[in-house]
């Protein structure tokens, strides 16, 4: 995952709330979605408090469940390839720009995020962002290890 932040010149939320980041802007736990490259679909979980233009985009997941869907969204690629990027996090969900500003705590909604049990790494990987040309040199870019099988 990788933090942006309103005050970050790399953020969508720099500089001033608009229509496309207004949910950023909102209170935490909701799904910032947007485009990227005309093309992809990112999904972003807004995490400052309202008022505060603050979200975490999801570059890659590990899947555990429910790959068969996933592989019906994805198409014949390896199962490693299924969600390692952020467009492919989306495809792989079904998260598109009708999930916009939901509500990722309300167990009703259509994506949510749910606590595991699993805790958080003691030593996760930590750089720079990538893919941006501005505040490239901020190390809020964070990893986690891929398990072993």
């Amino acid at each position: 995952m990788e933090a942006y932040a309103d005050h970050d010149p790399a953020s969508h939320s720099f500089g001033r709330r608009t229509a496309r980041n207004q949910v950023m802007f909102g209170p935490p736990g909701h799904l910032y979605v947007y485009v990227s490259y005309g093309i992809h679909r990112c999904a972003n979980v807004v995490t400052g408090v309202e008022g505060v233009g603050a979200a975490v985009l999801i570059r890659a997941v590990e899947p555990l469940t429910g790959l068969d869907a996933m592989r019906s969204r994805r198409g014949a690629v390896k199962e490693r390839d299924l969600a390692n990027g952020p467009g492919k996090v989306c495809q792989a969900f079904g998260i598109g720009l009708a999930d916009y500003g939901l509500d990722l705590t309300d167990e009703s909604s259509a994506v949510i995020i749910a606590d595991d049990g699993t805790s958080p790494p003691h030593d996760p990987r930590i750089g720079p962002r990538i893919g941006l040309t501005k505040a490239i040199e901020t190390a809020w870019r964070f990893r986690v290890p891929i398990r072993a099988s």
